[in-house]
């Protein structure tokens, strides 16, 4: 096929993609009135909320239908929602639509953990293939809840604020560690430093005080909160994404009329490659202001007292995998079952390069 061809046929499939996309929202315009319940972001501040899910989510479903189809959509700190829950509401049916990280909601199932944990994904386009490809085995157990996962997304790199000097992975030798998810735990334990879980509104004053040495957030949250007035190093390795799901309760989305559906389909298709590309942007981002490059600092705040910017050596990725499948691995299946660890090396392995051996 030749350059021209290849043209033709990728504006083919634009221009197909786009009429499709027109046909659903015309139809779904007529018809009664349809009010959806979606709460799905931490913050109403967070990019990935007022960058992509009220343009796309919230103002462009009404904008398609002329204003027949109205998506109600809050944050979680507007209706009082912490996170864990986040499955429970949407399978009550408490809620049509909600959007959590999947280690958030992974207490309900352990399945979930297997797309970021932690050390497993260094880079942002292995982490977009591992979810697209555990997205059908994750909702085959979704479904027996009575949830689908319509899409994923991740936030910005989750990387290590830290009151001391880090420059390597050993530095954290002996350190107090802020983690999040017991994938994390057990990868800072195997390396040597002190898990310690905090809830994320706490974090900013165990820092301050030096109750823990470091958190691990992403570049642009820790900045939202404000990390780097009470840190000095920022070690800006990925560990992971806090790749996140949207969900819907199945039996909803299952009686909504074919061409809602429909809408609501390729309105997702273009929230998770809006958000995958936001995620890369504000992980660049978020360094960039915690370090003091202004010209690089769009999306989040420009700290007044820059970090030190650790970055990791070219050969981190093999120390790093090595703890996962040595230890990581071995402690999610163990949560998990064994039917996880044939789904992880049929599925995720092949992707991470990092296969599971049973001990």
């Amino acid at each position: 096929m030749n350059h021209v061809t290849t043209l033709l046929v990728s504006a083919f499939a634009l221009t197909s993609s786009l009429l499709a996309h027109s046909a659903h929202a015309q139809a779904a315009a007529s018809g009664p009135k349809l009010q959806i319940q979606a709460i799905t972001q931490v913050s109403p501040n967070v990019p990935q909320y007022t960058k992509v899910d009220q343009p796309l989510l919230r103002d462009g479903v009404n904008k398609a239908t002329s204003g027949r189809v109205d998506v109600v959509l809050s944050s979680w700190p507007e209706r009082n929602v912490n996170g864990p829950e986040v499955l429970r509401l949407v399978r009550s049916g408490q809620v049509d639509i909600a959007a959590a990280a999947l280690t958030t909601v992974s207490g309900d199932l352990p399945m979930l953990d297997a797309f970021d944990l932690t050390g497993m994904n260094l880079d942002i386009a292995q982490a977009r293939k591992v979810a697209d490809a555990l997205m059908p085995v994750a909702n085959k157990e979704l479904e027996r809840l009575g949830i689908k996962m319509v899409a994923t997304y991740p936030y910005s790199g989750q990387m290590l604020f830290c009151r001391k000097p880090v420059s390597t992975l050993a530095d954290l030798k002996g350190m107090k560690v802020r983690v999040f998810g017991p994938s994390a735990s057990d990868f800072f334990k195997a390396i040597g430093a002190q898990p310690v879980s905090l809830a994320f509104g706490e974090v900013y004053t165990a820092l301050e005080r030096g109750t823990v040495d470091c958190g691990l957030t992403g570049s642009g949250s820790g900045n939202s909160v404000k990390w780097p007035e009470v840190t000095t190093s920022l070690y800006t390795q990925s560990l992971s994404w806090s790749v996140a799901g949207y969900y819907v309760n199945l039996a909803w989305w299952n009686k909504l009329d074919a061409s809602t559906r429909g809408l609501l389909e390729k309105t997702f298709a273009e929230i998770q490659d809006a958000q995958w590309k936001l995620g890369a942007e504000a992980t660049e981002d978020g360094i960039a202001c915690n370090v003091g490059r202004a010209a690089d600092c769009k999306l989040h705040a420009l700290v007044k007292r820059p970090m030190t910017e650790s970055k990791p050596a070219a050969d981190v990725a093999a120390a790093v995998h090595k703890v996962v499948a040595s230890d990581v691995l071995p402690g999610w299946i163990k949560r998990c079952g064994v039917r996880c660890a044939t789904v992880y090396n049929e599925v995720v392995a092949p992707i991470t390069g990092i296969k599971y051996a049973a001990k």
